[in-house]
């Protein structure tokens, strides 16, 4: 009977790739509904858990549950690494995989390679933030820190997003990293003009549009170089010191989500006791279009915790995918 047999649809790494290209503009449609559906209230997200090693400092796993309510409700968990000590021996810092649950019997029914779907929506998200707070003045250019595989996912989405960039300044830490990442924006947008700056610094002042993606643990920059206007994506959440954050604009996902685990903006909170420096959630822009009126004179810095609706959202979208098409593995016998 099929209530006593449970089967499981594991797609692969490969699996998922396929069914991603080119789907960029979706993909960002799909994180737009989440967090509309977020700020209506029809979704359930408890905070995430960080399992962090007292031997290694550096390293964490982090899992991160959810529901989506609306017309077509989902459940299900990331459980995703960061082992940023991978990148010296020449495999990704992050990994992660995803299990769908079941609404009708809780039981899991898909288990899904998960980095790609991170680097994703996580690269949606950030898109989809550059297109809402740069509509009154689109930019020409980015600024790309932190040269690693959500920067350039960051910039594969852009350029749906925020069509007509045509210069990529790049930095890194590592200058052979930096070189290899410029080929890799070439790539992407060939006929843009990709430089590297030496300096953050110069980084910061090269275009109004700013993307952090590094793994820094402290802040560790101000942003007195950026030009007054300039739209800061600060995805990587522990860049920026948090007494310049008081002093710009602040745009997060969910406030209760992004104040915690030390990041530049949980420094601020607890430096000054109060959240009043945050202006608005992306989805309360999305929802209301004169949510938030922008000083010219400063900077706005978007932060994103990741809510794992997002994940949640594009991992419902490969699993349909995946059984249009007929790719994963199905195991038929997970549970008699």
């Amino acid at each position: 009977m099929e209530g006593l047999i449970s089967t499981v649809l594991v797609i692969r790494q490969g699996d998922v790739e396929k069914l991603f290209h080119g789907r960029e503009r979706e993909q960002i449609g799909a994180v737009r509904e989440a967090y509309l559906l977020h700020e209506q209230g029809v979704t359930s997200l408890p905070h995430s858990i960080f399992l962090r090693f007292p031997e290694q400092p550096a390293n964490r796993i982090i899992g991160l549950p959810s529901y989506r309510g609306g017309e077509h409700p989902a459940a299900g968990i990331k459980w995703i690494s960061s082992f940023p000590g991978n990148i010296e021996t020449g495999i990704a810092r992050a990994s992660a995989v995803m299990i769908l649950n079941s609404l009708r019997t809780g039981r899991a029914e898909v288990l899904l390679e998960g980095s790609l779907i991170s680097a994703a929506r996580t690269a949606a998200s950030a898109a989809l933030a550059a297109d809402v707070l740069t509509r009154d003045r689109r930019p020409e250019g980015v600024s790309l820190i932190g040269c690693g595989v959500i920067n350039l996912e960051i910039l594969r989405y852009l350029k749906v997003a925020v069509p007509g960039i045509r210069s990529v300044t790049v930095h890194d830490s590592s200058a052979p990293r930096a070189l290899e990442f410029a080929r890799q924006c070439a790539e992407i947008l060939p006929a843009a003009r990709i430089t590297r700056a030496e300096t953050l610094d110069d980084a910061l002042a090269a275009h109004g549009l700013i993307s952090f993606a590094t793994s820094a643990g402290v802040p560790h920059t101000d942003l007195t170089a950026a030009e007054p206007g300039s739209v800061v994506l600060h995805v990587s959440l522990r860049d920026i010191d948090p007494e310049t954050l008081l002093g710009a604009h602040n745009i997060v996902d969910d406030a209760d989500h992004v104040c915690r685990e030390n990041t530049s903006l949980h420094l601020a909170e607890q430096a000054t006791g109060r959240r009043t420096f945050i202006d608005a959630s992306i989805g309360q822009l999305l929802a209301h279009a004169t949510a938030f009126t922008p000083d010219p004179e400063k900077v706005t810095v978007f932060s994103p915790f990741g809510l794992g609706i997002l994940d949640l959202a594009l991992a419902v979208d490969v699993h349909a995918a995946a059984r249009r098409q007929g790719l994963g593995v199905e195991i038929t016998d997970f549970l008699s």
